[in-house]
């Protein structure tokens, strides 16, 4: 019992001194308390993930004319490219990329957050021999993506002060 109760305060002591902290919930400008999404595809993943982690930190979405802000999404690109080729022309390896570029606006037009772009990239090497498994793993890279993507979109409104 003593040295559990030792071994707890010294992880408590080393992960205060290393500056861990939890992350509180974000603060998200208050004009974003009551947010329309204006996005091509409402269904995507992006689309899907951005409200889920909005919501979570007290965003609701309403009708547009509700709207307090609009969070204008126009760019929401995936791309899978060719990295390398091998010997017999078949592709070796492959680079899938999620855009994004979006802005706040208020209900009367105003800005509230800059046009900013978000990409991000991830490499996938081609199994011939293994297919299925690796077009499953472009899209469980693509998922991941959106995710990472999704997160560093909230992130930017949540440090942006207006």
């Amino acid at each position: 019992m003593l040295n559990r109760t030792i071994a707890m305060t010294a992880l408590t002591l080393l992960c205060a001194a290393c500056g861990f902290q939890l992350r509180d919930d974000l603060e998200l400008p208050p004009e974003m308390a009551q947010t329309s999404m204006v996005i091509d595809d409402d269904y995507s993943l992006l689309a899907r993930r951005v409200r889920g982690l909005l919501e979570q930190n007290g965003t609701r979405f309403v009708a547009s004319d509700d709207a307090t802000a609009f969070l204008e999404i126009p760019t929401n690109k995936v791309v899978v490219a060719v990295l390398t080729v091998g010997d017999n022309a078949s592709v070796r390896e492959y680079r899938v990329s999620h855009t994004v570029k979006f802005r706040v606006t208020d209900a009367n037009g105003r800005e509230l957050i800059q046009w900013q772009t978000i990409r991000q990239a991830r490499e996938l090497s081609f199994d011939a021999q293994n297919i299925l498994a690796t077009s499953r793993e472009q899209e469980y890279l693509k998922q991941d993506l959106a995710d990472a993507v999704a997160r560093m979109l909230v992130t930017r409104l949540g440090s942006t002060r207006l």
